[in-house]
């Protein structure tokens, strides 16, 4: 067999975002763009802030001697500073460079989390529904997945996640604001969370980290503010990129942070440079680096998509559908009509040219996710397509 059993089951779990948005190419060619409503993938269409512009021509018309090279493969000191900085301000811990390792995207910054402080059979929960890929990082390391359900609003079960812990739980894995639910953990649930933790960890004499997967908390609504878990647990780390906040997914750039009073704080960095040397990585992008050096109080405009979520959220509601209002992110996670949502996405995108993930993808059956980080045009043209299929099983 030349592909692993491995890799074929991550392949089945994991293909599903991947599928639809390739689906929609294919579509597109057929039926022409403008007859595709694509809302299967989060690749922001807003462009990047005047700012990243403004530093990345700078730094075109005035290079420094080697800015393209190799640095140390945490990053440069001075990037790093600056995100700590960043930090600092956000949290009223003091972070320093020294806390910070430059990743390739929030993605890279996981695995080397992952990879780090992994031992074959350790344990990883994971709330659901969960990020698709989750499972396969996981697995990629050795790691066991133990998945936990959350309530009818997606928020973390407190009960169920004691009851998950046992004496090989080494890290649960969060995502707030939520991919695909668009929910925001509260401080209260994290502080909650991290009270469960320390209790766990004096039971069985083990450090129980929060990996902390945070692309999208700069895109909050309704005036929410974002709780940092290192406010709250003292073994946090935080995995993130700025692929959502700047709108440059394709650009790769995004840092792991570890809370500076963890255990073996300096033993963890060295593991985390040497995991991203062995997964390949070596050292995440110099240009970005040097751009989002001066960018870290800069983001995107939150409003713009505040106003595509308060449009397809009043849209679903209006036309019947069983859903949550987004608090973050640029998802919504409604209840399909009928049991099978596999069966409902295929549905939307014959019926209607209107593109889907089946809740399946992210260890839910039974609902659907769709984006909100598309132009005008395509939001309010996929409605019709959404109203057909509702009437069709029956809602009001």
């Amino acid at each position: 067999m030349s592909v692993s059993a491995r890799v074929k089951k991550g392949m089945e779990v994991g293909s599903w975002i991947r599928r639809m948005f390739e689906e929609g190419i294919a579509m597109k060619k057929r039926f022409g763009a403008e007859n595709v409503y694509d809302l299967s993938l989060g690749n922001p269409c807003l462009e990047p802030p005047p700012e990243f512009f403004r530093e990345l021509k700078r730094l075109a018309n005035h290079p420094k001697a080697g800015m393209h090279g190799y640095m140390e493969n945490a990053g440069y000191p001075e990037t790093r500073a600056a995100i700590a900085e960043q930090l600092t301000k956000e949290t009223g811990i003091k972070l320093s460079y020294s806390d910070i390792i430059m990743s390739v995207g929030a993605a890279g910054a996981i695995n080397v989390a992952l990879k780090t402080i992994l031992d074959p059979g350790d344990e990883v929960i994971v709330f659901i529904p969960w990020f698709v890929d989750y499972f396969n990082y996981i697995e990629n390391h050795d790691g066991v997945v133990r998945p936990v359900p959350t309530d009818e609003h997606f928020m973390p079960r407190l009960d169920l996640l004691e009851a998950a812990i046992g004496p090989r739980t080494k890290a649960v894995l969060i995502d707030s604001p939520n991919n695909p639910t668009g929910a925001v953990y509260s401080a209260e649930t994290l502080r909650g969370m991290s009270e469960i933790l320390r209790k766990k960890e004096a039971q069985f004499g083990n450090d129980i980290f929060i990996v902390s997967d945070e692309p999208y908390k700069k895109i909050i609504y309704d005036g929410l503010k974002y709780p940092s878990p290192l406010n709250f647990h003292r073994h946090s780390i935080i995995a993130t990129s700025h692929s959502k906040d700047l709108s440059v997914p394709g650009e790769r750039i995004g840092y792991v942070a570890l809370h500076p009073e963890a255990n073996q704080h300096d033993d963890m960095i060295k593991g985390f440079v040497f995991c991203l040397r062995t997964l390949g990585f070596i050292n995440a992008p110099a240009l970005m680096q040097n751009v989002v050096r001066h960018l870290q109080g800069v983001s995107i405009d939150v409003s713009w998509y505040q106003r595509h979520r308060d449009f397809i959220y009043g849209n679903l509601k209006r036309i019947g559908y069983e859903v949550n209002k987004p608090q973050g992110a640029f998802y919504i996670f409604p209840k399909c009509p009928i049991k099978d949502d596999v069966a409902f996405v295929h549905e939307l995108q014959q019926d209607s040219h209107v593109l889907t993930v089946p809740g399946v993808a992210f260890g839910t059956p039974g609902y659907f996710r769709l984006v909100y980080c598309v132009d005008d045009r395509t939001l309010e043209a996929s409605m019709p397509g959404l109203e057909k299929a509702a009437r069709k099983h029956g809602l009001s």
